[in-house]
């Protein structure tokens, strides 16, 4: 099989076969990227910042929390729930023999969200049906392409249990972010490096601050007209008073008496302070910009409201949860259902109802609303609530003043036909003409 040279790293960077960018990753050392701050950004530094763990712990988690079911789809635009198919075990019990479900989708969008790619390998049975996944790391692939058929082939570069080599797509799972190629997903740190580099520079420099600065809460002072107290134990003598009787919140609103004209300044926030509290919520603003991510789920509340935070978290499931999800779905159907089954009406999907059922009171009120007018269930409504059916549940209400519009009513002509006035109605018009 022969190659074209370019080579498309999985972590997100593109480079040419045989270039430093993806020789690093093959000699151990991952990639690292300096932004114009003079920060080295790479996805381990990135995940030290609280804001980036957060954004990408919470879409990992979200993501990692649903069931993924499998349906086939009806003429009649319905669907069935589908158990019995080779690939349902694998995505819901146990894609391999040391993983959960969770912790495999886990690890599938954080490699995502730091690298813009999701790997894994295929293992199949001696019947040729997948039994396993085994988890990738992205730095470790290169996605070739083919020049022949445009094809992608993912090669391998050893793994610490050995496992190298080159794959072609059958073969791997594959999970991507938005592409610039078509092949590979680009990474959201490296993409955004700046942005990030700035944010460790922060933080950096506020470590560096507590680590060798000073912070004062307020001075002693003396009249300069008098004289120095040159013993250093006398001067140690007043300070540790001081603090010992006036220092912390048990000693607020004490009165404290001051001899020889001497004064105490408070010191308050300094605009160095002030300017770095502002540098470092940017930062946390930026990050939830960059993952789509409404900011008091990082922790950011100066313009959150009980009102509006509701309705951020709905925009959040539908707007920045739902594309991450269909990446998924979609990839799932290409790599774990045959052309036949897709072509069949054959998807597999994530549950998101869980996340969208809102407070109990106004659930309970949507499912009042639902039984009421007819079209759910008593036993629909426990599906929902996780509950076992009950005898006599699947019967659906209709209210006694909604009837089918194709129904004769009495003095009411049938859809189509012109009314005909009754043998009284002609009468009357008879006796009138006369």
């Amino acid at each position: 099989m022969f190659f074209s040279d370019i080579v498309f790293a999985g972590n997100g960077n593109v480079t040419q076969q045989g270039s430093g960018g993806w020789l690093g990753s093959a000699l151990g050392g991952g990639w690292g990227i300096r932004a114009d701050s003079g920060a080295v950004v790479t996805p381990q530094t990135a995940l030290a910042l609280t804001a980036v763990q957060r954004a990408v712990t919470i879409l990992a988690e979200a993501v990692a929390q649903l069931p993924v079911n499998f349906y086939q789809t009806t003429p009649d635009d319905g669907r069935t729930l589908v158990r019995d198919h080779p690939a349902y075990a694998l995505l819901r019990v146990a894609p391999n023999a040391f993983q959960t479900p969770f912790q495999f989708n886990e690890f599938k969008q954080l490699s995502l969200g730091l690298r813009g790619n999701a790997f894994a390998l295929k293992f199949y049975d001696r019947g040729g049906r997948v039994n396993s996944l085994y988890p990738l790391n992205a730095d470790r692939v290169q996605v070739m392409v083919s020049p022949v058929d445009r094809m992608p082939y993912y090669r391998i570069l050893r793994m610490p249990d050995g496992i190298e080599g080159i794959f072609p797509l059958r073969d791997i799972h594959h999970v991507r972010w938005i592409s610039d190629n078509a092949y590979t997903g680009i990474s959201p740190v490296s993409l955004h490096r700046d942005a990030i580099g700035v944010a460790l520079s922060t933080e950096r420099h506020t470590g560096k601050m507590f680590g060798n600065g000073t912070h004062l809460s307020g001075v002693i002072t003396r009249p300069a007209t008098a004289p120095a107290i040159k013993d250093p134990a006398g001067i140690e003598r007043i300070t540790t008073e001081w603090a010992a009787k006036y220092a912390g919140t048990d000693n607020a609103g004490r009165v404290a008496l001051l001899q020889e004209g001497m004064d105490f300044k408070p010191l308050s926030m300094s605009n160095e302070d002030a300017q770095l509290i502002a540098a470092r919520q940017y930062g946390v603003r930026d990050i939830a910009r960059i993952y789509g991510i409404p900011a008091h789920m990082l922790g950011d509340l100066d313009r959150a409201t009980h009102s509006n935070i509701e309705q951020q978290s709905l925009e959040f499931v539908i707007y920045t949860l739902m594309p991450w999800l269909k990446r998924h779905e979609e990839a799932m159907e290409r790599d774990f259902l045959s052309d036949e089954e897709r072509l069949g009406g054959m998807i597999i999907q994530f549950s998101v109802a869980g996340l969208l059922r809102g407070d109990i009171t106004s659930r309970y009120a949507a499912y009042a609303q639902a039984r009421q007018w007819g079209w759910m269930s008593i036993n629909d409504i426990r599906r929902m609530e996780n509950l076992p059916p009950v005898a006599g549940g699947d019967i659906y209400l209709q209210p006694l003043n909604m009837t089918d519009a194709r129904t004769p009513q009495p003095g009411i002509p049938p859809a189509g036909q012109p009314a005909r006035a009754t043998d009284k109605q002609i009468a009357a018009i008879e006796a009138l003409l006369s």
